[in-house]
């Protein structure tokens, strides 16, 4: 991913409606992987609609920051 929020930023804008499989740091040695869709960005913060097969909760917000410190990992899907 790119190294500045606003980088980062863009990136995603481009990429709304693409799955995506995200992993994020949940506490010490431990990590949550979850799949869902890219479904808005925000000024500070994005939204994944969650695959409902795996969550028990439909959306997840992260920020860009979180992204930026690799404390969420996005990887891509589909392929543009």
């Amino acid at each position: 991913m790119p190294t500045t929020l606003s980088t980062i930023k863009k990136a995603l804008e481009e990429r709304i409606g693409s799955k995506i499989m995200l992993v994020a740091q949940t506490g010490r040695k431990r990590q949550t992987q979850r799949h869902g869709v890219l479904a808005e960005t925000y000024p500070s913060v994005f939204v994944v609609d969650l695959d409902p097969k795996e969550n028990s909760f439909e959306r997840v917000s992260y920020s860009y920051s979180d992204v930026l410190t690799k404390s969420v990992e996005i990887e891509f899907l589909d392929t543009v």
